[in-house]
């Protein structure tokens, strides 16, 4: 490699690191050993990137990455499950994880499935949480220790866990990482006492700049609405600006409109949820977002959606799941991926399409990069 090559990779390395950490804020060494050898090589300049832009901190231990998104908490990014089709937590789920977490975070660093359903089951009712022995419960506790191996969090020494979901009796061997399972908890959530305490303080202004780009980067668009009138006048002034620092440290490309303006990724490859998506909910969200971006100036009622998701069902049958003939069912799945990417906005009863939609008329380009 010539000398002339190297500033190129070095920017290459870099991007890629920034890139990856934002995927993975949470990042063990055993399992991406390439990607935290990246981390770690670069980690004075990726820390000084994430402080001063994006108001984040990262925190680089000796096998372990941690990126602390302090300055923002997305409304809809759910943690998903491990696995090969992976699915947002329930809430069953995120009760069971939690309460393993705070069962296990003070040790012992191996410990029995049996022991640890035993101080899980003794903290619920500590806490008045109703966590029993029945079938739904075993299985929150294997969804949410299946989610912790795959994060490095925990280790199957003998046994696997999964056997706990059909057999009370079933036993493991666990090997616990509480050094990591400390580093899980956002600042702003040991101050807060309530959920919308947690989004009032990720939302505090105290860097409007800050602020803005981790909505850009967060969230798969950010509306003008978002915004203040000088917010917006400001982040249209700096766009340019604000356009290099994400080519610089992500590769991604800023498009803005007069509704409001999105990060793209040309590789489509840097978003938790990718649409459009494959699959029955994903093909009817898609027809159902081109048909509701032909209603981009009022409200549809929430029967009529379901109408619309019905006659896609009848076109599409032969290609759909058996999910696919219970329309109301279908239609809510739908929205919730539709909202989940900033699509359209909905309660019990109407829907509104928002301006993002449009990038997914079926007439338009079918050359659509992902949004993040």
């Amino acid at each position: 490699m010539s000398q002339s090559d190297a500033p190129d990779r070095l920017a290459a390395e870099r991007r890629d690191a920034a890139r990856f950490v934002v995927m993975h804020p949470l990042a063990a060494a055993e399992r991406h050993p390439a990607e935290f050898a990246l981390i770690r090589r670069h980690q004075q300049r990726l820390g000084q990137w994430f402080t001063q832009r994006f108001g984040y901190r990262l925190l680089v231990a000796a096998d372990t990455a941690r990126l602390y998104k302090t300055t923002t908490v997305p409304r809809r990014r759910p943690l998903r499950t491990a696995g090969t089709q992976p699915r947002p937590f329930r809430l069953p789920e995120y009760r069971a994880l939690a309460l393993i977490l705070a069962a296990v975070v003070s040790g012992p660093s191996v410990v029995s499935l049996r022991d640890l359903v035993g101080a899980v089951r003794a903290a619920a009712a500590e806490a008045g949480v109703e966590f029993g022995q029945e079938s739904p419960d075993r299985r929150a506790v294997v969804t949410a220790l299946r989610w912790m191996i795959a994060h490095g969090l925990a280790t199957e020494l003998a046994e696997r866990v999964d056997a706990f979901r059909e057999d009370e009796d079933a036993d493991a061997l666990l090997e616990m990482r509480p050094d990591r399972i400390a580093m899980l908890p956002m600042p702003t959530l040991a101050r807060s006492q309530c959920v919308d305490e947690l989004f009032d303080r990720s939302e505090s202004r105290r860097s409007a700049r800050a602020w803005m780009r981790a909505l850009l980067l967060e969230e798969p668009v950010l509306y003008r609405s978002d915004l203040d009138d000088a917010e917006w006048t400001e982040l249209r002034r700096r766009l340019g600006e604000e356009t290099d620092f994400f080519d610089e440290m992500f590769g991604l490309r800023l498009e803005a409109r007069a509704e409001g303006v999105m990060a793209v990724d040309p590789d489509g490859q840097l978003t938790d949820a990718g649409f459009p998506l494959t699959g029955t909910v994903g093909h009817a969200a898609l027809l159902l977002a081109d048909a509701l971006a032909q209603h981009p100036a009022s409200p549809v009622s929430r029967e009529a959606v379901t109408r619309m998701v019905s006659e896609f069902s009848a076109e599409h049958r032969q290609y759909w799941s058996q999910l696919g003939r219970d329309a109301e069912r279908l239609a809510a799945e739908a929205l919730e991926l539709l909202a989940d990417h900033r699509l359209v906005e909905f309660d019990d009863h109407s829907v509104v399409v928002l301006p993002a939609a449009a990038r997914y008329r079926v007439e338009a380009s079918h050359e659509q990069a992902s949004m993040l």
